[in-house]
């Protein structure tokens, strides 16, 4: 069973029901019915068209259910004739079901989970086991968000920016359970460049690429965090970032700048550098002031001083932090890292054990005990 192709088959499969008048909830019940279907009958005997016999049958699906549901016989216009089994439309919907599922009115958990549902054509037990919650969990949500967006009109263009920015939100689970929610990430903004041509939709594509190219050399084999700087850069991904980079350079040059495209700058420069040493703080600088002027995020003017400190010397990285929230996420450790940087071994010990206590996860929490234990072990001069 080629489960890629049942994946890459599910939005146009969904997108040709709800274009044919079926609410968005009954319609990705019966595409789901249909994926199960497939998986039963096509090892045995497969289908010469494979996207119109998930059509067939997931309309044939729909139509049962709906006429099964007395409540519902308002539809009987829509439910008479059922449309014949032959080729179907080459209308490509997959733009329409990702402007869906990232609908305002979702919270950003639920448009992830039901954008990996409807276009990812991930199974709910997948999805659950990804953001390691239960599958009961993961239905109820996704169950919700489907009734949130039915009967949700498309009539106006869509916010291309609130897709991008649920696509960041799987790139940036990661991997857990049996689903690559980062390679998924990838995959899904492939198929959405494919059906938008949008400088931001590349600069996405192209920030996901080059930040996963170093993914294998982000953890210690005892899973302890690798910082960037001491990372083997001779196991990074040469391909992906050379691809990353072509695709950013095609991006940049149609001189409409948007974050995305100012993130992978940055990130190209990194991949870009031989060695930690040889990095281009100066231009990464000049790209957090880009990105600051887009954005007006505090945690990019964070980094920004982590790059200052690295271009100008770490007072100057000092000075730039003072300018910001201590309460910011990780502005301990920032402050940590500067201060080492400048001598000024105690004061980062003593950060970097504050730090530790304010990591939002296990692994950032061990990495900066670690570096105040390194720091407080240290002999005296």
């Amino acid at each position: 069973m080629d489960e890629a192709l049942l994946r890459s088959l599910t939005p146009g499969v969904l997108g040709i029901l709800v274009r044919r008048g079926a609410d968005f909830a009954a319609a990705e019940d019966a595409v789901q019915d249909a994926l199960v279907e497939a998986v039963r009958v096509w090892p045995a005997d497969p289908p010469r068209d494979p996207k119109g016999w998930l059509v067939t049958v997931a309309w044939r699906r729909f139509l049962d259910a709906t006429r099964a549901d007395a409540a519902r016989r308002r539809r009987e216009d829509l439910v008479d004739e059922e449309p014949e089994p032959g080729p179907v439309s080459s209308v490509d919907d997959t733009l329409r079901l990702y402007f869906l599922c990232a609908h305002p009115s979702l919270t950003p958990s639920s448009a992830v989970a039901l954008t990996l549902r409807a276009v990812g054509g991930l199974t709910t037990r997948q999805i659950a086991r990804a953001y390691l919650v239960p599958e009961a969990t993961m239905a109820q949500r996704i169950s919700r968000a489907k009734r949130t967006v039915s009967g949700v009109r498309l009539d106006r263009p869509g916010d291309v920016a609130t897709v991008l920015r649920v696509l960041y939100l799987v790139f940036n689970e990661g991997y857990s359970g049996d689903v690559d929610l980062a390679a998924e990430a990838i995959r899904l903004t492939r198929q959405l460049a494919a059906v938008i041509d949008h400088p931001e939709v590349a600069g996405l594509l192209a920030l996901m690429l080059l930040h996963h190219a170093r993914r294998a050399t982000r953890t210690a084999p005892d899973g302890s965090l690798v910082p960037l700087a001491e990372q083997d850069r001779g196991r990074w991904d040469t391909g992906a970032i050379a691809e990353g980079v072509g695709i950013l350079q095609t991006a940049l040059a149609r001189d409409r700048l948007g974050e995305f495209q100012a993130q992978a700058a940055i990130a190209a420069l990194h991949a870009d550098a031989p060695t930690a040493g040889e990095t281009d703080w100066v231009q990464i600088v000049e790209w957090y002031d880009e990105l600051a002027r887009l954005t007006d995020n505090p945690v990019v003017r964070l980094n920004r001083a982590v790059a200052v400190g690295e271009a100008d010397g770490p007072r100057a990285g000092l000075a730039a932090l003072a300018e910001l929230d201590d309460s910011l996420p990780r502005h301990t450790a920032v402050a940590a890292y500067l201060h080492e940087r400048d001598g000024d071994l105690a004061t980062a010990a003593r950060l970097y054990a504050e730090a530790a206590r304010k990591a939002p996860s296990l692994t950032e929490r061990d990495h900066l005990t670690r570096q105040a234990a390194r720091l407080n072990t240290r002999p005296s001069r």
